[in-house]
Order: structure tokens, then C-alpha cells, then sequence
């Protein structure tokens, strides 16, 4: 057998049939910054800007309308423009699908976060989105379905259940409450019984179920899509 070339990469074009490369560099321009830098000239004029990252320089995961936005501008302009959609998750076992499905909230602009159950959980998988949500606790899910239904929005429990109706052909409310379950479980039989439905996500593989975080990303899109201005600028692509 052949031994590989020892000989140093051409710098040149490489000829069809060379196997002599340059070795891979999985960042050639070096690594990844990560925001932007200080304000460079004239600071701009407006409440919404904070001094201090003007100054020091933006490193927040905020899209590019916010840069150099104090967090409670951000928060106020959201306010402006979130979308009737709530979400809801049961948290009896610190849930670590939780932080996610609160930064896939954030993403999708949902009106509120609910945790039903322990107060407290993981915030980790949330990457500080949770700042920018307003995230409400309920002891139990009928003090949640109480508030919901007394603001005129419907509760539907996601969960492969039978008789749940198909995400993929159900007709979608405007004004609702996505609850999910823990990883595991499922729905509890309290959250079950105050749900004004359920539904699941059709699935084609061997595995009885998804992860729980994938499932409300997945229902908050099918949402969006369903009712969102997708035309404008609110929608941020990158």
C-alpha cells in the first residue's frame, strides 16, 4: 500500500488527482466575536441606549435592532408587538427542557411564559431570554386554566394522547395556552383535566415520543406561521 505524500501542501492551485491540501482550519479568520464593540463616533441620540454598552461595547444574544439597547427598552418595544400566543410548562422534577422552551418563547415572541408548579427552575437552557419574557408561576394548573380562561384564551396540553387532535390539520386558535409536560410523564392527570384540549405531532420514526423542548418549538413555529407577519421586519432570519 501507497504511503501518503510527506511532502508540505502547495500553495499554489492544487492539480486535479493531488491529494496534497492544506490542512483544515475550522475558523480561518479566526474565532467567532460575539456582539459588536464599543460605540465608535458620535454616541446616537434616544432612551433606548444604554451608556455602559455604548462605552464598553454590546456582547448580549440580542438581534441587531436592539444592539445597545438597555434591557428594559427591550423589553418595552416587545411589548408592542408580541403575539397572542401564552406558554406553559409543568415543572415538578426542575425540568432542564425548561430554559430552552423559554428561550424558543422568547424566539417565537410569545405573550407570556407560565411555570406551573415548583417556582423554582433551570434557567440555563433559557440563556438570560427570560429577562426579556414575562414569566408568570402557578401553583397548580387550575389556578392556571382560572387565569387563562378569565382573559378570554384557550389552554391545549400537548401530548400524543388518543383521541388528541393533529397539529397538522387542526384549526389553530389565535388567543391560546401551549402546556407541556414534563420530559417523561407527559401532561399530569391535573393538567389533563383542565385543558379545553389536547393534541399531538405526527411522528415517523421508531420513538414513542419527542423531547419536550423540541415539541413546543415545533407547535410555537406552527403558530407563527399561521398567523405572524412574516413580510416585515419583525421577522429576523440573521
Amino acid at each position: 500500500m501507497s504511503r501518503p505524500s510527506e511532502d508540505p501542501p502547495p500553495e499554489g492551485p492544487v492539480a486535479e488527482g493531488d491529494d496534497r491540501r492544506a490542512p483544515y482550519d475550522p475558523m480561518p479568520h479566526g474565532p467567532a466575536e460575539v456582539g459588536v464593540g464599543p460605540w465608535e463616533g458620535p454616541w446616537p441620540e434616544g432612551e433606548q441606549y444604554d451608556a455602559r454598552l455604548l462605552r464598553e461595547g454590546d456582547r448580549r444574544n440580542v438581534v441587531d435592532r436592539y444592539r445597545y439597547w438597555s434591557m428594559e427598552a427591550i423589553v418595552a418595544d416587545l411589548d408592542t408587538r408580541r403575539h397572542d400566543f401564552h406558554v406553559a410548562i409543568e415543572n415538578w422534577q426542575h425540568d432542564f427542557n425548561i430554559g430552552t422552551i423559554v428561550r424558543s418563547a422568547n424566539a417565537f415572541l410569545a405573550a407570556e411564559v407560565h411555570i406551573v408548579g415548583r417556582r423554582r427552575w433551570n434557567r440555563r437552557g433559557a440563556m438570560v431570554t427570560d429577562r426579556y419574557q414575562h414569566v408568570r408561576h402557578h401553583e397548580m394548573p387550575d389556578d392556571l386554566a382560572t387565569y387563562l380562561h378569565e382573559r378570554g384564551v384557550r389552554l391545549l396540553g400537548i401530548d400524543n394522547l388518543p383521541g388528541s387532535a393533529h397539529l397538522e390539520t387542526m384549526e389553530m386558535p389565535r388567543r391560546v395556552c401551549f402546556l407541556f409536560g414534563q420530559e417523561g410523564p407527559g401532561l399530569s392527570e391535573a393538567a389533563r383535566a383542565v385543558c379545553d384540549g389536547t393534541f399531538s405531532i405526527a411522528q415517523f420514526g421508531s420513538t414513542r415520543s419527542i423531547n419536550a423542548s423540541a415539541a413546543a418549538a415545533i407547535t410555537m413555529h406552527t403558530w407563527v406561521t399561521t398567523y405572524a407577519d412574516l413580510s416585515g421586519d419583525d421577522a429576523w432570519r440573521g
